[in-house]
C-alpha cells in the first residue's frame, strides 16, 4: 500500500506518522485546517480542511488506498482539567464521514489511534482511574474514543484496527512496542508517540491486526 490519507497529520503523534510514513516510501497526504502551520516532509501533500466536513475528506481520499487517523479530542492544554476545544464528539463525527467516503471510494483499509480504556476496555480499568477521568475533562475524549470504537465495529466491507494507546510520551523512540489484545496480557504505562506512529504505519503496512483493537506499549521507559 503506498497511498496514504492521514487525518490528524497536524497534531503531535502525527507528525511523527507523516515523517515515517514519508521515509517508508508511501506517498503520503494529510487533510490539515492550515497547511502553513504545519511541520512534514517535503513529499507530503497538504490539503486544506477538516475531517468535520465529508466533502474535505471526499477531496483528500481521492486516489489514496489507506487511512491512518490520529485524530485527538483536543484540550486547552495537557491539565487534566483543562477545557475542551474540539466540537464534542469530533472524533467519532470524523469517523462517521471517513468510513461513508472509504465505501464510496472504494477503499478498505484504516488504522486509527484509540485509547487504554476505550469502548470494550473501559471495564478492564482501575476503579480509582475510572473516578480520575469521569472527574476531570479527560472524560469527554474517552466519550469520543468509545463512539470511534462503536463507529467503526459496526461498519462493513472496512478492514480496521484501533491502535489503543498507553499514556502517550513525547520522548524519542525508545522501543520496543507491545501489543496485545486486551485482558491478555499487563501493558505497561507508557508509549512515546515516535513509536505509537511507527507502530501504525507498520500495521497498515503489513495488514496486521485486521478488524481487533489491540493495546500498544514500549516494553521500556
Amino acid at each position: 500500500m503506498s497511498n496514504l490519507l492521514v487525518l490528524g497529520g497536524s497534531g503531535r503523534t502525527g507528525a511523527h506518522v507523516l515523517a515515517y510514513a514519508e521515509r517508508r516510501g508511501h506517498r503520503v497526504r494529510a487533510l490539515v485546517r492550515n497547511p502553513d502551520t504545519v511541520r512534514a516532509p517535503a513529499g507530503v501533500e497538504l490539503v486544506q480542511g477538516t475531517p468535520a466536513n465529508i466533502d474535505d475528506i471526499r477531496r483528500a481520499a481521492e486516489g489514496t488506498e489507506g487511512v491512518i487517523s490520529v485524530l485527538n479530542n483536543s484540550r486547552a492544554s495537557d491539565n487534566p482539567w483543562a477545557r475542551p476545544v474540539s466540537p464534542p464528539m469530533f472524533m467519532t463525527t470524523a469517523a462517521r464521514h471517513t468510513l461513508t467516503v472509504m465505501g464510496e471510494q472504494g477503499i478498505r483499509r484504516i488504522v486509527l489511534t484509540s485509547t487504554q480504556g476505550a469502548g470494550d476496555d473501559w471495564a478492564r480499568l482501575n476503579p480509582l482511574v475510572k473516578a480520575f477521568i469521569k472527574l476531570s475533562n479527560i472524560k469527554s475524549g474517552f466519550e469520543d474514543h468509545t463512539g470511534v470504537d462503536q463507529v467503526i465495529r459496526a461498519s462493513s466491507g472496512i478492514d480496521w484496527t484501533l491502535a489503543r494507546a498507553v499514556a502517550l510520551t513525547d520522548k524519542q523512540a525508545d522501543g520496543p512496542v507491545r501489543a496485545a489484545e486486551a485482558g491478555t496480557e499487563k501493558p505497561g504505562a507508557r508509549i512515546n508517540r515516535a513509536d505509537l506512529a511507527q507502530f501504525l504505519v507498520q500495521t497498515i503496512e503489513d495488514d496486521a491486526w485486521t478488524r481487533k483493537a489491540p493495546v500498544v506499549w514500549n516494553t521500556r521507559g
